[in-house]
């Protein structure tokens, strides 16, 4: 039978110094009723020190559930955290800013969670109980339901528990635990139960097993427990609950036979995919080519400025076709701008062109940067992509990476019956690409519009495909709540032939839930419709969307639902202190709160610059920068310039970069390989951003100035000179590739690749030099050389400390501009010294000519 898939991420960490605080209790408590579930993390926490403290409570949440309640209790008295309209909740919050306190409790980190943290002072001796509860609807992907369970309390615990009870009314056909949590010792802590349509699991470790699984330490519990389930699916016209004049319908059948797919690939191959992305995104096509059914037809488009189809049409997937297209996609690689109007285009006429009765079309885009040739205009492309799809089939975007514009491609995606996903740049996001193809790998209905005779307020009742898998989910109020049955129907298409289920169920039959949950069904309408008013808001516009937007509003506030609309206002005991948590939008940077010591963060009164970036003389700098080593007490204090360049690091494993300050006007080593005679040097100009010129080196007799101008290369017998405005060329020597594009030359001398973008920026003109991956085998150094750089965060400070290559460096969390892009994205970086990334002196890395 086919299993579906149901994924609930719950993730309670607890950070607090361990030395002089006690956590004598830890609960988690999940109730997870018919796929909605309420979970409520509870800690208690004992001041063990003679004197007051400041004690952090920090859990982390999935990023589609709404925190519902927020709770400290204090010496028996209870400070409860108020649910207001943003607006109303952004009095308190500047107050909070201009005080210095801590504001913006809640920051997405990572791909799945939000960071839920707030800190409070407990006097000598005393004790202090945390509580948060949050609430989800859980969503079905895969073939199984999930209960992801982490837990790293930074110190064994006496009395820990996770209680999970997970209620179905079907029945549950399967129950498996596993994850880090349940090796060695750990795993004689969990117990398992199971009754028909219930089932319980408890993990209740001692001191001793917590500090003995295989992540373990002395800091007691740090993994995963994930328990797997699934449910019985005994009647395909879907499962239909009522309580207290509410309904949920989910709908899953599994009973009819896959629809042959037409599935379009359009692939970003611009500059930006250089490096691991592409090599990824060919990794994963392999894979997905591989798991074509052979009467599944297929087409493949690349694109950057100009669109590429593999072949005109689609083409059946037999053996020697795919054969083909991997030889075709072996052979991707990356150059040019993006056109992301054309790609797109393209392949809805690739779709159109060729009809196939009884069939599902569907069109998935991957890019990673915006539109930078062709049409621009994102309203344009959007209008145009909306024209020619005409509703026919869905458009699925997947955005690579922060760069970028998510926004742009949600409402595309939405605006075309799809959904936007953002793959992430880890080393797995060959695996993500492929996982999201799995999800939409079998349809098996189309068109399906569902019915419901004496319901009202409902919630979506109209989809354009429903894969294996999947679910779809449908709430509503009943209009009369006296009625004895209720009535669904559902019309759909299936291989060309039109389905009809139609159910009635008694709605005076006893109730399978408890009366403690029965408000449950409430609730989950109200999550599931504001969670949908702001889907929809996306693409309305005058007065339908504000409507809509009261409307979500009105639910936020009454169901006490932390959303995008509506902020938790936390009072604190301290003098009226008060806190603000607010849902973080998908893929914006985290925001830095100022904590006590505000006076460290640069205070923007227009956007810097990263990249190599600029700071610009109307910014205002932190006082100075402490840098600590392990062994020693004293500070060496760094003060940055009135003007400076900043620099940007990726770092390994981290999804927030490091950024740097070198003071200019400076003629730097921006590169250097001394094993094979390469250099690239830049000099910059007071009050501007960016490099004037740029000058590289290689072997001997391989020379190239680039200034705002021209491009100018000399081999030692020719001399060849470009013009930036001039139409786009290419020129070849033995180990020296120049491409030329707008606004954009790529440089390729042996086996070191740099980008230089040319960039116009009120009334300025600068150069800009990205280096897309370093080389293998390559040893870098210069300004831009540092490579395979990390840092870890270290809790407990009032202030972000980061311990980077052995030193402990305070640092703020600013917000510039990426030029190292074409669209120059406002991003987020971790602004450290140079000195304390370099390890040397700002002299070591100067030259006294170009």
């Amino acid at each position: 039978m086919d299993r579906a898939a149901l994924q609930l991420i719950l993730l309670g960490v607890f950070l607090i110094s361990k030395q002089n605080v006690d956590i004598y209790s830890f609960y988690i408590n999940s109730t997870v009723t018919s796929r909605y579930a309420t979970t409520v993390i509870t800690s208690r926490v004992a001041n063990i020190l003679n004197e007051s403290q400041e004690i952090q409570f920090e859990v982390k949440i999935p990023k589609n559930a709404f925190i519902s309640k927020f709770r400290m209790t204090i010496e028996g008295k209870t400070y409860d955290g108020v649910v207001k309209e943003k607006e109303e909740a952004q009095q308190q919050y500047n107050q909070a800013v201009s005080r210095g306190q801590s504001a913006g409790l809640v920051k997405s980190v990572g791909r799945t969670l939000e960071d839920f943290k707030t800190s409070v002072t407990v006097a000598a001796f005393s004790k202090v109980t945390f509580e948060l509860t949050y609430e989800e609807l859980l969503k079905r992907r895969l073939g199984k339901y999930e209960l992801l369970i982490n837990a790293q309390p930074m110190q064994p615990v006496a009395d820990f528990k996770m209680d999970v009870h997970i209620q179905e009314k079907p029945g549950i056909s399967f129950l498996e635990v596993k994850g880090d949590l349940s090796t060695g010792d750990l795993a004689n802590a969990i117990k398992t139960t199971r009754a028909d349509k219930d089932a319980w699991v408890t993990f209740y470790p001692t001191q001793d097993q917590q500090t003995k699984c295989k992540s373990c330490g002395e800091n007691g519990l740090n993994g995963d427990l994930l328990v797997t389930y699934d449910v019985e699916r005994r009647n395909p016209k879907g499962e239909v609950m009522v309580s207290n004049g509410y309904f949920v319908h989910y709908f899953a059948p599994s009973d009819v036979p896959r629809i042959p797919k037409n599935v379009v690939f359009i692939i970003d191959r611009s500059g930006s995919m250089h490096g691991r992305k592409i090599d990824q995104t060919r990794l994963a096509l392999l894979r997905i080519l591989s798991d074509l059914d052979e009467d599944d037809h297929f087409g493949l488009i690349t694109f950057d400025s100009e669109v590429s189809l593999w072949k005109r049409e689609l083409l059946k997937a037999t053996e020697t076709n795919l054969e083909n297209a991997r030889s075709f996609v072996k052979e991707i690689s990356d150059r040019g701008a993006t056109d992301i109007n054309a790609a797109v285009l393209a392949g809805v006429d690739m779709i159109s062109r060729h009809p196939r009765e009884g069939t599902a079309s569907i069109l998935i885009l991957l890019t990673d940067g915006d539109p930078t040739t062709g049409e621009t205009n994102i309203e344009k492309i959007m209008a145009n992509v909306k024209e020619a799809i005409g509703t026919k089939f869905p458009l699925y975007c997947l955005g690579f990476g922060y760069d970028v514009n998510f926004d742009f491609l949600t409402k595309m995606s939405l605006e075309n019956g799809g959904v936007a996903r953002r793959i992430y740049e880890d080393s797995d996001a060959d695996l993500q690409l492929h996982g999201f193809y799995d999800e939409v790998a079998v349809p098996l209905l189309t068109d399906i519009q569902l019915k419901y005779p004496g319901g009202t307020n409902l919630t979506k009742t109209s989809f354009s495909l429903y894969f294996n898998g999947s679910e779809i989910v449908v709430s509503g109020q009943i209009t009369d709540n006296s009625v004895e049955s209720f009535t669904t129907e559902v019309i759909a298409v299936s291989k060309g032939s039109k389905v009809t289920y139609q159910d009635t169920i008694m709605t005076k039959d006893p109730s399978d839930v408890p009366p403690e949950n029965e408000d449950f069904m409430q609730r989950l309408w109200a999550y599931l419709t504001v969670k949908q008013l702001l889907e929809r808001q996306v693409l309305l516009k005058g007065q339908e969307k504000e409507d809509e937007k009261k409307e979500a509003l009105k639910l936020s506030l009454k169901y006490q639902f932390v959303t995008p609309l509506t902020s938790m206002v936390v009072t604190k005991p301290q003098e009226g202190e008060v806190e603000v948590a607010d849902k973080p939008k998908e893929g914006e940077a985290p925001p830095r709160p100022p904590g006590k010591d505000a006076s460290r963060r640069p205070i923007r009164k227009q956007n810097g610059v990263i990249g190599s970036g600029s700071a610009t003389s109307e910014e205002v700098y932190p006082s100075g920068f402490e840098l600590r080593t392990p062994s020693t007490s004293a500070k060496i204090v760094l003060t940055p310039p009135a003007h400076s360049s900043r620099f940007l690091l990726p770092v390994v494993g981290q999804s927030k970069p490091l950024c740097f300050d070198v003071p200019v006007p400076y003629k730097l080593r921006l590169l250097q390989d001394s094993a094979s005679e390469f250099s690239m040097n830049g000099e910059s100009m007071t009050g501007q951003n960016g490099c004037r010129k740029i000058a590289f080196h290689y072997k001997t007799n391989h020379h190239l100035t680039i200034s705002t101008k021209s491009i100018r290369y000399h081999d030692g017998q020719n001399h060849v000179e470009f013009l930036w405005d001039q139409e786009p060329t290419q020129h070849n020597t033995e180990d020296v590739s120049l491409i030329l594009r707008s606004n954009e030359i790529d440089i390729t001398m042996g086996n070191i690749c740099v980008i230089i973008l040319l960039h116009k920026e009120n009334g300025d003109v600068f150069l800009w030099p990205a280096v897309q991956q370093q080389p293998k085998d390559v040893k870098l150094t210069g300004i831009l050389g540092e490579a395979d750089i990390s840092y870890e965060e270290i809790p407990g400070s009032q202030t972000t400390t980061l311990k980077l290559k052995d030193h402990e460096v305070k640092t703020s969390w600013v917000m510039v501009k990426d030029y190292r892009l074409a669209t120059a994205p406002v991003v987020g970086c971790w602004l450290v010294p140079f000195q304390a990334v370099a390890q040397r002196e700002l002299a070591d890395f100067t030259v006294t000519q170009l």
